[in-house]
């Protein structure tokens, strides 16, 4: 029961990092790699901030605001000195690598002893809660005009700078919820895990995209099922870490693995279409 709810748990988190992600990559368009850098970014702000007696809910809500400056920084590369998306992104991530390990003094920093959210074994229940809260505000923010702007942008952005609309500020805004969501998502895995560590974002966009695609294979349809099938695929893909770590995987291989499904489930729509077109011409 213990694991059952601890897995659980640690899927909620995550899937909040994959919300973040799913923001630039399905919404948006945008192939962000800030999510890497930001995501270690809230774990290293929020374990300071705890470890100098500052109220968890504040450091937490404090290291997603943080984290949304580093998507501001990638969309000011992005937009106003026209580095690529990817390379943007990729350049805010190496900075915030030497950024975290100034914040943080060392390479990890342990929260055994210290006030957390999680300091009263209520994981599930608060990691639901706070998954439920995000899903609705998402839900509620994209129905608005601006979010629907931002759908559309990343939908057709020609389109929008023909209408005369400002693509530029829409990126910025969608790139800094982005990387506040996975800021924050940091700050709560560092609480659950009882520590920060540098390498904490290593792989995390992997990992988010693994949830993604796991999600959108279970649920599909209105907006706000897309964002569940997130949370569920999330969820899923740890139960899916747990079974394979029991079959005897060895835990350095699990980012291999991770990889591995992840290509595999991207490429399933493009195969799946190479498979019809070949059963076409066979008829014909």
């Amino acid at each position: 029961m213990n694991i059952l709810l601890s897995t659980c748990s640690q899927g909620l988190l995550y899937s909040i990092l994959a919300l973040g992600v799913y923001i630039t990559f399905r919404i948006l368009n945008f192939a962000d790699m800030t999510a890497e850098g930001s995501l270690t970014l809230g774990g290293s702000i929020c374990a300071v901030m705890l470890v100098n007696g500052i109220d968890p809910i504040l450091s937490t809500v404090a290291s997603g605001l943080l984290g949304s400056l580093a998507g501001l920084i990638t969309a000011f590369l992005h937009t106003k000195l026209k580095i690529q998306d990817i390379l943007a992104g990729i350049l805010t991530m190496i900075s915030l690598y030497s950024i975290n390990i100034r914040i943080m003094g060392q390479s990890n920093i342990s929260l055994l002893g210290r006030s957390t959210i999680f300091s009263k074994n209520l994981s599930f229940v608060i990691g639901a809660i706070i998954c439920l809260i995000l899903l609705l505000l998402l839900n509620l923010f994209f129905k608005t005009q601006i979010g629907l702007a931002i759908r559309a942008t990343g939908d057709n952005e020609q389109m929008m700078k023909a209408l005369g609309a400002n693509t530029d500020i829409k990126k910025t805004l969608a790139l800094m919820i982005s990387n506040f969501m996975c800021a924050m998502s940091g700050a709560l895995i560092s609480q659950f895990q009882g520590y920060s560590d540098i390498n904490l974002g290593t792989g995390s966009i992997v990992i988010a995209l693994a949830s993604i695609v796991i999600g959108e294979a279970i649920l599909n349809g209105a907006f706000i099922m897309k964002l569940i099938s997130v949370i569920l695929g999330s969820v899923l893909y740890r139960f899916i870490i747990v079974l394979v770590l029991s079959l005897g995987l060895n835990p350095s291989d699990l980012k291999l693995f991770t990889s591995i499904v992840a290509a595999i489930l991207l490429s399933l729509p493009n195969t799946k279409k190479f498979i019809m077109r070949r059963s076409k011409n066979a008829k014909n």
